[in-house]
């Protein structure tokens, strides 16, 4: 489930991650991740379409469809920072969500809450680090008596570390991002979120200098329980897996540098949580990279 967290009374809806979505969104980050970005501003578009569903004794039957757009601006400043580059974001979504649960529909657009990130990347040849933080700032169109809502109704922060290698002269490249999450509490609802852990992960060759083909993946685990759900829950904790294909494209914009993407993630082993599958399509417009068998992205991570 990506992009949006649903609300329901406790005794209609029982998901955890009160709803089943938590602050971050599993697969925002993939291939060439701790590949530091060009310096100067870019800007990242993402159309994300997910559906969902759930079925058990605990949640009943739920259901989802969501359209979201995703835009995030970038910059990426060329004065190393502590030996490594720094760069800076702010992200947010705008898009359309349908929810089915305990025989009730409901669905709007909205806009979900921003997310500002920082993220430090180092090179040393074919080895990229990176580690990252980024806050949630409760602004979205939020309201806990609907079935359908964007954005969390409560702050919360998320940091973690990173690490791509890429060889150009290969043109293997394998990137991963581990990272855990803190939420503070709903007082909408007087309800907190456990900690999360999360794992995304990208492996691709480049089949020429622009073009490359490759495996997404991605592992959700909340490794605490929710605060406010009903004892007879025990410790309601939310997981949900994911995997599938990508295909990337670099090309030239003027002076500046374009990329496309294209990846698909078909979620199992789903807990406590709707699953199914999402397609994301992401477009980035950045400063053009001085060598162009190096890509170098800087995407910054995205949340619901």
């Amino acid at each position: 489930m990506m992009g949006v967290v649903i609300s329901l009374p406790m005794s209609e809806l029982s998901l955890a991650d009160e709803g089943g979505s938590g602050m971050y969104l599993p697969g925002s980050y993939g291939s060439l991740a701790a590949v530091p970005a060009e310096p100067g501003w870019s800007l990242a578009l993402i159309y994300d379409h997910t559906t969902g569903a759930v079925s058990n004794a605990v949640s009943g039957n739920v259901s989802e469809n969501s359209d979201l757009g995703y835009g995030s601006l970038t910059y990426a400043f060329k004065t190393p920072v502590l030996g490594g580059q720094l760069a800076l974001s702010m992200g947010g979504a705008f898009g359309g969500f349908q929810m089915t649960a305990a025989g009730k529909e409901d669905s709007r657009l909205g806009y979900n809450d921003l997310v500002p990130a920082a993220v430090l990347r180092w090179a040393a040849g074919v080895h990229n680090y990176m580690v990252y933080s980024q806050g949630e700032i409760p602004v979205g169109t939020y309201d806990p008596s609907r079935l359908a809502n964007f954005g969390i109704g409560h702050g919360a922060i998320d940091s973690g570390a990173g690490y791509t290698y890429y060889d150009t002269k290969t043109g293997y490249e394998f990137s991963a991002v581990a990272g855990l999450t803190y939420n503070l509490e709903n007082t909408h609802t007087d309800y907190q979120n456990g900690i999360d852990a999360h794992i995304d992960w990208g492996a691709s060759k480049f089949l020429s200098k622009t073009f490359h083909l490759g495996l997404v993946g991605c592992y959700y685990q909340q490794l605490t329980p929710d605060h406010g759900q009903p004892a007879i829950l025990g410790d309601f904790e939310s997981r949900v897996a994911a995997v599938g294909p990508q295909i990337g494209y670099f090309f030239p914009i003027g002076d500046l540098e374009g990329y496309v993407n294209l990846k698909g993630y078909g979620e199992f082993a789903a807990e406590n949580r709707p699953a199914g599958w999402n397609v994301w399509l992401t477009f980035v417009i950045s400063p053009k990279a001085p060598k162009p068998e190096v890509p170098r992205l800087g995407l910054p991570p995205f949340a619901h």
